[in-house]
């Protein structure tokens, strides 16, 4: 057996060269405490795995939930990309992965942070109420996922109980489902894995920060495992007025029923509520002097809030069958009950600088999600090749309200309001009543099956190749009229890839892929006459890649790609409240990344990305001045992000990351201009002994005055000046 031992800072060379990225058949090797590596997790890997961990400190090589094998910034393996326990390097896709090392170092506690050193991610402002980001070019706010399974509802999403952010680009529908075209985000969460854990840890910073999160875990028996994570936050922000109050609880259980089956069991509460902050508007073409605007709000922030309980309860069951078949089947039923209000600048500031049009809204929108997805996978040979097969189904049913209140102001009786931008923030009453907008239930129910071959020829040449078909079948009904509109569609999305291996350490690959978008869209929460017929989006995505393990504790990688996306919808001209589906837009890019142990003092993870993405056909003066050749909103030609990590001596480390992007416009019709973003973070790191280590963060270290995101020309949110948090971690 290798064993593997990781202690401090990192012996990165110690470690046995192709024990977790060479390339074979998995064995059933015995189960350490904590590893991934059921019988039936066993028999997906196609990688040989490690026969023997030994964890020791947070630098430590770890099997981790879903076929994850990290060390460090670094992972080597996972199972989300292909529903196999594969090596990355195996992997024909550009895959980014934000380890629980990396979380904890940088200090962030949102996806939004902690994604802005993956290479091809732009964060979106999500109308201060939701996670979302533009990926390759094309925005979401509902391709993200858990452990695989989707978690599409808009609201901010925490990283207690997360383990690693898994960044999977190009379209994925083989392995997610529909949309996705971009990419997706997965969170692959921490579970109970026998290993013993006791753990606090205490943040307390500028604008009043507060946050203390707690992870215990441990066996109750040799065949039963428990682990409980828990947050509670209360913290103001650097901007004026805004606040955020979460917390959050997740136990879960694990249960060794045999040798070969393993029944895991998880139920999360989470409860979020904040300040919506839609930021600042624009004037003559840029931001409305957000130099000096960092922290003033425009509106009526007693009145703008989002909150949002979530209940999610997930059962695993892991089961390798006598014949060699391995099932993981999911099952996960996730209630959310959401709602936001946002008084906020509906337009840019006048050229005398004199007035600026306040609006207002609410939207109410509960979601109740039932999915269950199941893999069947099993190896065999034909002659010289070997076959890891992957075939399944999934179920699922999501029901919802939309129901949305225009605001009415009681000086005016209208739903603007003016106010002067140098004082901006009005107190003024606001009536809420749904009048033209979204008042309706909605159901969708969704089926799909999918199939998929690994082939390994010898150790230079790979393939895979698979086809998923969905079943979506969605419905709504408007509560005023009672009128109901439906549509049902069938979508095939195939995936073709080849890996060519010269070396063991080194990988070029070739990638082709398309996914769907239903008409109804990211959420799906109406469907009118008009969009009942038109056709779905459609992402293609063609691409080449380079993935060398300079090191087995560093990999560099590097991937060009074209991204097409058609169908996209335009007002009907004609027919007012009809669309024509001939939009089309197209994302060409190249990426360079970098994560691992430079040295075994240096950790690092971040790359450059260059994305020209812009509109091609379709969009003309009647929608609102996007028109052939501008470039989509929100996304720079160039961004630069690096992440480093020195460990000085054993007790002390020292944190250094850059981020460097180009200019991007607020919207696609490229009438506002955002400038690029220069901004450094630092961390300091000090071991007190054994069971305790210290830090210190300190973002935007130069306090430059910068603009973060934005959601259209005047709705734009400006990035935080310096901020400095301190944190504590205790385990014993």
């Amino acid at each position: 057996m290798h064993k593997v031992v990781i202690r401090g800072r990192v012996r990165a060379f110690l470690i046995v060269c192709g024990s977790a990225a060479g390339l074979g058949m998995a064995s059933a090797a015995p189960r350490e405490p904590g590893a991934d590596t059921t019988g039936a997790a066993l028999a997906g890997a196609t990688a040989t795995t490690l026969d023997e961990l030994s964890v020791a400190g947070e630098g430590g090589l770890r099997q981790e939930p879903l076929g994850g094998v990290t060390v460090g910034y670094l992972t080597k393996a996972t199972r989300s990309a292909t529903k196999t326990a594969t090596p990355l390097i195996d992997t024909p896709q550009s895959v980014t992965v934000v380890t629980q090392q990396q979380i904890r170092d940088q200090g962030f506690q949102s996806i939004e942070e902690a994604v802005r050193y993956v290479p091809g991610i732009i964060p979106h402002q999500g109308e201060g109420n939701r996670d979302d980001l533009v990926i390759r070019g094309q925005r979401s706010n509902a391709d993200f996922f858990v452990n695989g399974i989707r978690d599409d509802v808009q609201y901010f999403r925490d990283l207690y109980n997360t383990q690693r952010i898994e960044v999977l680009k190009g379209p994925n529908a083989l392995i997610f489902g529909r949309g996705g075209g971009g990419g997706v985000i997965n969170r692959v969460l921490k579970e109970a894995d026998g290993v013993p854990i006791r753990e606090i840890v205490a943040q307390g910073g500028q604008f009043d920060n507060k946050r203390v999160a707690l992870d215990v875990g441990d066996r109750i028996s040799d065949s039963v495992f428990f682990r409980l994570n828990g947050v509670f936050e209360d913290t103001g922000t650097y901007r004026d007025f805004v606040d955020i109050r979460r917390y959050g609880v997740n136990p879960t259980m694990t249960f060794l029923i045999g040798p070969q089956t393993t029944l895991k069991l998880s139920y999360e509460y989470f409860h979020d509520e904040r300040t919506t902050d839609r930021g600042i508007p624009s004037q003559f073409g840029r931001a409305y002097r957000y130099r000096q605007n960092t922290s003033t709000y425009f509106g009526n922030p007693d009145l703008s809030y989002a909150k949002v309980d979530a209940n999610i309860a997930t059962a695993t069951l892991d089961h390798l069958f006598e014949s060699g078949v391995a099932l993981h089947s999911t099952l996960r039923f996730a209630d959310y009950q959401k709602f936001y209000q946002n008084v906020y600048p509906g337009g840019p500031v006048n050229a005398a600088g004199t007035a600026v049009n306040i609006t207002a809204y609410n939207n109410e929108t509960p979601r109740t999600n039932y999915f269950s997805q199941n893999d069947f996978t099993y190896q065999f040979a034909t002659g010289l090749l070997k076959h890891t097969v992957v075939a399944g189904f999934e179920l699922g049913y999501q029901e919802g309200l939309a129901f949305r209140e225009e605001g009415f102001f009681s000086t005016t009786g209208t739903q603007t309001l003016v106010v002067n931008p140098l004082s901006p923030v009005t107190r003024v009453p606001v009536t809420f009543r749904n009048t033209t907008g979204a008042n309706n239930t909605y159901s969708l129910g969704l089926a799909a099956v999918y199939a998929q071959d690994q082939i390994e020829v010898n150790e230079h040449l790979q393939f895979i190749g698979g086809l998923r078909y969905d079943h979506f079948d969605f419905s709504s009904q408007d509560r005023r009229t009672a009128a109901v509109n439906a549509r049902v569609d069938d979508l095939v999305s195939p995936r073709a890839g080849v890996v060519v291996k010269p070396f063991a350490n080194l990988a070029f690959y070739g990638s082709y892929a398309i996914s769907y978008l239903p008409s109804s869209g990211d959420q799906f929460s109406t469907l009118s006459p008009g969009l009942a017929i038109t056709e779905p989006e459609r992402f293609e995505n063609a691409e080449i890649g380079v993935k060398y393990d300079v090191s087995p504790v560093l990999q560099l990688t590097g991937a060009l790609y074209n991204l097409d996306r058609f169908n996209q919808r335009l007002n009907d001209p004609n027919r007012a409240g009809f669309f024509l589906a001939s939009g089309q837009t197209n994302t060409q890019g190249a990426e360079i990344g970098i994560n691992g142990y430079v040295t075994d003092w240096w950790q690092a993870s971040g790359g450059y990305s260059f994305i020209d993405a812009t509109i091609v056909s379709g969009f003309g003066a009647a929608t609102a001045g996007i028109r052939p050749g501008n470039r989509v909103g929100l996304v720079p030609f160039n961004a630069f992000t690096l992440w480093n990590k020195f460990d000085v001596t054993d007790e002390f480390s020292l944190g250094v990351g850059y981020i460097q992007t180009g200019h991007t416009f607020a919207s696609s019709d490229d009438t506002v201009r955002l400038p690029g973003i220069t901004r450094f973070d630092l961390g300091l790191f000090y071991k007190i002994n054994e069971y305790a280590r210290a830090q210190v963060n300190i973002e935007n270290v130069f306090d430059r005055r910068y603009i973060a995101t934005a959601d259209g020309n005047n709705n734009i949110s400006p990035g935080a000046p310096r901020t400095v948090r301190a944190q504590v971690v205790v385990r014993w």
